[in-house]
């Protein structure tokens, strides 16, 4: 992860060997801040493979911190659903 900006309220990380599945559900999750005034994301061209992901925050906050909360939200989310489904298919299995 590359970060650029000079506002530490709004920043673009650039995610490399990421696409939709990555950038789509971090940036639902990022917009679930009420901090956060904007926020997305566009895959510069189909040949790379990597993410600009742009946050803007409202405030002082630094746009890391809703980075960061999303994609531990994000792992917490994918947790859960691992979880579920391994219970559902030991379950299955007995």
């Amino acid at each position: 992860v590359q970060a650029d900006g000079t506002d530490g309220n709004c920043v673009t990380f650039v995610l490399h060997d990421e696409d939709h599945t990555l950038g789509n559900s971090l940036r639902y999750m990022v917009m679930k801040n009420p901090d956060v005034e904007f926020c997305g994301y566009c895959i510069t061209h189909p040949s790379e493979s990597k993410i600009n992901f742009r946050i803007q925050t409202r405030g002082a906050l630094p746009a890391v911190e809703p980075f960061r909360k999303g994609l531990n939200d994000l792992m917490g989310v994918c947790q859960h659903v691992l979880n579920t489904f391994e219970v559902r298919l030991f379950l299955k299995s007995t």
